[in-house]
């Protein structure tokens, strides 16, 4: 009997890995003349890669203490039914894609069933909730970690982690030339093109735009436009919503919402970026930008006590050092974007200076060296789901161990 697959990711960036991996665990299956039932939480892409979808990525995508407490009943009804599928059907193994809130009470229901539990992407445990590493110790057997300095803290902390490479580094930049995307979306090739990009959730959205828009207005009009990509998992009335923004507080700013993320930022001049994986697909494709971000202030005052990690965005986190601005909080204001933002979109030392050490970042999170072939981050965990389920063994192109990848 074709074996069953619990793959669930609760996020867009998370939900975009999810499709990545339905698609290979397929491929790889079919070329072994085999074949897999896949079910679980997801979006479109996941859906169009194979996925059964049980409960919808796009419901379950809330964040904050505040914005959680809100939309409890919503959420406590669609976990019943990702946990009453689990129960019904008892998939071979479960693959759980970011989204920790979820997924941890997931995990233990999995493990409670006996099904064994693969978690990658790793939640920011070493940043805060650092209590939480005694349910990854209890419930995942695996552990497939994205950044090369997760997997020596796990490892210390007695679970099983393995560095894959992080996902966005393998892939090549987008194809669609300037003019092409100019075309599609409207634009002026021309024109200096500027990123807004304000999250993948409906709150972080309402709370980054309006600031994102104001700043916008701010800048020197001449020659500007500013493209505001719109994240897969938003549903009708959310991107109904970011129009109602656009349109009440763009004034007559030239905004183009488009729907390809990549090519947006590659295409860009600079961008403001939301905290979150965008930051990261930022520095990977070599789009200086300027990282804010807000939520409510109990959610704020509380993570202030408890994180204990000296930066907030990821890029400056695996650098070890500041290399782009953080603006959180109180410090995300339309003239304090607009300070930083500037100086990024002349050539000059502060723009070549950025445009470096992006490079070199990316560089850290591409386990795959330039030119070489091998299974890249969702081929490793994809092989490694299919060596759990005991239909085949690793590839022999595993990465390069991390600690020996940074140190030397």
């Amino acid at each position: 009997m074709p074996p069953t697959l619990f793959i669930s990711a609760g996020e867009a960036s998370g939900e975009h890995y999810g499709a990545l991996l339905v698609s290979a665990l397929r491929q790889r299956l079919a070329a072994a003349g085999q074949s897999a039932a896949f079910f679980g939480m997801g979006g479109q892409r996941m859906a169009a890669a194979g996925l059964e979808v049980v409960v919808r990525s796009e419901d379950m995508a809330v964040m904050g203490i505040t914005e959680v407490i809100r939309h409890l009943p919503r959420i406590y009804r669609e976990f019943g039914r990702l946990k009453q599928a689990v129960r019904d059907r008892r998939p071979d193994v479960a693959v759980l894609i970011d989204f920790p809130d979820i997924h941890f009470r997931l995990a233990r229901e999995l493990h409670r069933l006996g099904i064994p539990v693969i978690f990658f992407v790793s939640p920011q445990l070493w940043a805060w909730k650092k209590h939480r590493i005694k349910l990854v110790q209890k419930y995942i057997d695996r552990m497939l970690v994205i950044f090369p300095f997760e997997q020596q803290f796990y490892r210390d902390n007695g679970v099983q982690a393995e560095f894959v490479g992080h996902p966005l580094a393998e892939m090549p930049p987008p194809t669609t030339p300037r003019a092409r995307f100019a075309a599609d979306n409207g634009l002026d090739p021309a024109r200096t093109w500027i990123g807004l990009l304000p999250g993948s959730r409906a709150k972080e959205i309402g709370d980054h735009l309006p600031v994102m828009l104001d700043a916008a207005r701010k800048l020197p009009q001449q020659g500007l436009e500013f493209l505001l990509p719109l994240a897969p998992t938003l549903n009708a009335d959310q991107r109904a919503m970011v129009l109602h923004l656009v349109n009440q507080l763009g004034g007559a700013l030239p905004i183009h919402l488009v729907n390809d993320a990549p090519a947006a930022l590659f295409h860009a001049r600079a961008s403001i970026v939301a905290s979150g994986t965008a930051t990261v697909e930022a520095a990977l494709i070599g789009n200086p930008f300027v990282v804010v971000y807000r939520v409510s202030h109990l959610t704020y005052a509380i993570a202030k006590r408890v994180v204990t990690v000296p930066h907030v965005a990821m890029v400056n986190l695996i650098a070890e050092k500041r290399v782009v601005p953080e603006l959180i909080q109180d410090q995300f204001t339309a003239a304090n974007i607009v300070e930083q933002i500037e100086p990024l979109l002349p050539d000059g030392p502060p723009r070549q200076s950025m445009m470096e050490e992006l490079a070199r970042i990316r560089g850290l999170l591409n386990t795959l060296p330039a030119g070489a072939t091998g299974e890249g981050a969702i081929g490793r965990v994809a092989a490694i789901t299919l060596e759990i389920l005991g239909l085949a063994q690793p590839g022999p192109d595993s990465p390069r161990d991390a600690a020996q990848a940074v140190q030397h």
